[in-house]
């Protein structure tokens, strides 16, 4: 690595390192206790995002750290800091999955035939098996590459994994098919597999065992493949969340406007910020009032009025006027970038989930081997001969090897997540599914998840006697002229209702509302304060509309007229009409939900009462988010997350299930485990049901994959398996495998608001 990037990774007694060569959840558990025994180090890897973070004392290097990780057999580095928005992309992204794409589907298209032609004994027809062999020979070599390279890194370090096994079997079979080949009788011309469901006692001279090894080889190939290609998004929301800000800035120099790129602002820098554009970087208003859309960033739904003196976020939104503003901090400083670390921590922090074929492997691999090993040395020390011992130690491998146990994870996926991109359901991979099982703690986002995350007319309170056709048909008028996002739920409600008149003598009081002419009267929209300057008459029972709105939850627009306060129109964050059922449904599921939102207390409270949820926590900052998911978990909760916005990012990450409603930002989606395509809050429901009906099946799929094994492998060791009986088992277990991983094609939403 070169010294510029490793200070930006790097801190104190704390490093993150970049792993390489990890196959398997056991080999992530091999580095952990690798580095753990090293005096003054603790160290977590994860498999999921290959990274391991480790803490370490003064007298060790990051040197030692990457010398440890590279002595057990894997590669480790000190990753580059990631692309700022605005650098130029220094090279095109690799595609890492095209080198095992390509090897999946040479395997795929050579070992079909083999398969077909050991399986159909009518169609062996002359030295057919000497074309089976040219086939098999390079799915073996170059398609089982991955495998065997793996195993012969596990076995310089005294180690087996399921790659032990695949590579073990797969080559004990086409070494003993070589064998017979040429040296045995399966060679001969016008030899044929009888496709026979007896047990008897054989030799082997005359079997060959190339469907075996081609076919476990390509089933594990599919494997792998789609299992890299779930992983291949991690880190994404660490770079959505820095394409967040801008690429250059408008700095005011000698009082004349530069545009230069955003990495050459510095603190101090005067920058001007126009309607519509974001903000830069972190800053004080200078000069200028307006509306900042925050709501990316901090979930408060109602835009924030900023004047000289605010303080303002980078990468916010300026929904009004013309802003200048002085930079206070920039680059590493920012709100953003805290947030980016936030994300990224809470990945790195996340429990490793152990692969549910990995856990049963570390127990099963080794005791095929032994079995396999004590097969040979008892047949030869039983007065057998070779050929026999030989043909019962390869027959435990063969048995052993999981063809089934190849598809029972990817199918049940594929088809599961298939049915789930039916229902507006994204599940990420196979690790999700694990958690949604033991979630109890469903902690739900206000803005854009309960609620629609806009701003709506909501109410219409006309003074006693006054017509609220009238007050919402001058209102939305005068309303029509101006940009505000309260001014436009007004205008949008009005229009709704009717055409509106024309407006003349629009005037746009800063902070406080609108004035202008409608039909011939002086109207005047927006807040008590500005009615009140104006000299307008409130009547009590207007006042009280405004408290009753404020209480609950919604913003108070009055309008007036003719010297006298006409009413109130209420505007909030409308409740999505689902919500309410989906608060239920996921009751039903046994989970208990929580409110957690950056708004006020008043509005919270207000949307919590109205889709049936006891607990709320209000006003809280992206940080405390995530803090708030730990404090839940250290309760020994188990923690479902559901957002949309660039401040739910970090808590959707740290949470033990992360679910991101698709209409939401692109870091929020990223840094989930399953993403919500419709927006719809029953969606997580049925993300949830079908998360563990998926689970279920692949659990069910690894018991009869590996049940067949268990129940053969004693036949196998007693010399009493036929080689097609064995056949028969593997395409028995891949057809069960398939068929049960289908029925999830008939799941059904609860809420069926989805076609």
């Amino acid at each position: 690595m070169t010294s510029p990037t490793r200070p930006l990774q790097v801190a104190a007694n704390r490093i993150e390192l970049a792993i390489g060569g990890m196959t398997c959840a056991s080999c992530a558990a091999r580095i952990e206790k690798k580095l753990n025994r090293m005096d003054g180090v603790t160290a977590t890897v994860n498999y999921a995002t290959e990274k391991a973070t480790v803490s370490y004392a003064e007298d060790i290097t990051p040197d030692d750290l990457i010398a440890t990780v590279e002595k057990t057999g894997y590669t480790a580095v000190v990753p580059p800091p990631p692309t700022r928005a605005g650098a130029e992309p220094t090279a095109e992204p690799v595609d890492e999955l095209r080198g095992l794409r390509t090897r999946l589907w040479v395997s795929v298209a050579l070992a079909v035939p083999v398969i077909v032609l050991a399986m159909v004994p009518a169609w062996q027809f002359d030295y057919w098996q000497w074309l089976s062999l040219t086939l098999a020979a390079p799915v073996v070599v170059y398609g089982g590459l991955p495998f065997h390279r793996a195993a012969l890194v596990n076995l310089r370090h005294g180690a087996a994994t399921m790659d032990t096994l695949v590579s073990l079997g797969t080559l004990a079979a086409f070494g003993w098919s070589l064998w017979a080949l040429f040296l045995g009788d399966a060679g001969m011309p016008g030899m044929t597999h009888p496709f026979r469901l007896d047990i008897t006692r054989t030799d082997g001279a005359g079997n060959i065992y190339l469907e075996a090894a081609a076919g476990v080889t390509a089933f594990l190939l599919a494997g792998r493949y789609f299992e890299a290609r779930s992983k291949r998004t991690a880190g994404a929301a660490l770079r959505a969340l820095l394409e967040l800000g801008v690429r250059d800035v408008a700095v005011l120099r000698d009082g004349v406007e530069t545009r230069v790129p955003v990495d050459q602002l510095a603190v101090g820098d005067r920058f001007v910020v126009r309607p519509g554009e974001k903000i830069a970087t972190d800053g004080v208003v200078e000069d200028g009032t307006s509306a900042v859309d925050a709501s990316m960033l901090t979930g408060e739904s109602v835009p924030v009025e900023v004047g000289p003196g605010d303080t303002v976020v980078g990468a916010t939104v300026n929904a009004g006027g013309r802003l200048v503003v002085t930079a206070t901090r920039i680059g590493g400083d920012t709100q953003l970038a805290q947030m980016a670390r936030l994300v990224e921590q809470a990945q790195t922090g996340k429990a490793a989930v152990q692969r549910l074929a990995d856990r049963i492997s570390g127990v099963f691999v080794p005791i095929v081997i032994a079995l396999a090993a004590g097969t040979l040395g008892w047949w030869l020390g039983s007065g057998a001969g070779p050929t026999a011992a030989f043909t019962a130690a390869v027959a435990v491998l063969i048995i052993a090897c999981p063809c089934a146990l190849g598809l029972a994870t990817p199918t049940a996926l594929l088809v599961g997540t298939g049915r789930g991109a039916q229902l507006g359901i994204l599940i990420k991979g196979p690790e999700v599914l694990e958690s949604t099982r033991q979630v109890d703690t469903v902690v739900l986002d206000k803005t854009g998840t309960v609620t629609t995350g806009r701003m709506t007319l909501v109410d219409v309170l006309p003074a006693d006697g006054g017509d609220p056709a009238e007050l919402l048909r001058l209102a939305g008028a005068l309303e029509v002229a101006s940009e505000h996002p309260i001014a436009r739920a007004v205008a949008a409600g009005a229009a709704d209702a009717g055409p509106l008149a024309p407006v003349t003598g629009f005037a746009n009081v800063e902070g406080l509302g609108v004035t202008g002419t409608v039909e011939g009267r002086e109207v005047i929209v927006g807040r008590l304060r500005l009615l009140r300057e104006r000299g307008l008459d409130v009547p009590e029972e207007v006042e009280r509309a405004v408290t009753g709105a404020e209480a609950a939850g919604r913003t108070a627009v009055l309008a007036g007229w003719d010297g006298r306060a006409r009413g109130v129109l209420a505007v909030a964050d409308a409740v999505k009409p689902t919500s309410a059922a989906a608060v239920a449904g996921l009751r039903a599921l046994g989970l208990t939900p929580v409110l957690l939102t950056g708004d006020n207390a008043t509005v919270a409270k207000a949307v919590a009462a109205e889709v049936g949820i006891a607990e709320v926590t209000a006003e809280v900052l992206p940080a405390d988010k995530v803090d708030v998911v730990k404090r839940l978990q250290a309760e020994g909760r188990t923690v479902a997350m559901i957002g949309d916005g660039i401040n739910d990012a970090a808590a959707l990450a740290q949470a033990d299930l992360g679910l991101a409603m698709g209409t939401g930002t692109d870091v929020a989606i990223e840094a989930s485990d399953l993403t919500l395509v419709r927006g719809d809050l029953t969606a997580a429901v049925d993300a949830i049901r079908l998360s563990r009906r998926t689970l279920a099946i692949i659990k069910g799929n690894l018991f009869w994959a590996f049940a067949y094994n268990v129940a053969a492998l004693p036949l196998a060791a007693a010399g009493l398996l036929n080689p097609m009986i064995a056949g028969a088992a593997m395409a028995f277990s891949s057809v069960f495998v398939v068929a049960n991983s289908l029925r999830l094609r008939r799941f059904r939403p609860a809420h069926p608001t989805h076609p």
